[in-house]
């Protein structure tokens, strides 16, 4: 399976946003309709590889005084076949 490393900046939240999260039960950041801005990605071949290269840009000084997160996320291989037949067959 492969795996994409991803170094992003954290947004900032509002104390006030944070509260009514807090109170609704809702989630303070979505990064599926929201995602926050990448600062660098990079793929890797095996679970082994995507650690030590996530452990690597932790190292970076921004991720270290909390501006910045590593994300290590599987992408899923696609189906077999030509990648551009729409026919199905």
């Amino acid at each position: 399976m492969r795996f994409l490393i991803v170094r992003t900046e954290i947004r900032t939240a509002a104390d006030a946003d944070i509260a009514a999260a807090w109170a609704g039960g809702g989630r303070l950041r979505d990064e599926t309709s929201t995602p926050e801005p990448r600062r660098q990605v990079v793929h890797a071949e095996d679970r082994d590889a995507a650690l030590l290269l996530a452990r690597a840009l932790s190292a970076v000084g921004a991720v270290r005084t909390g501006r910045h997160r590593v994300k290590v996320l599987p992408i899923e291989e696609s189906a077999p076949g030509h990648p551009y037949r729409w026919d199905g067959g």
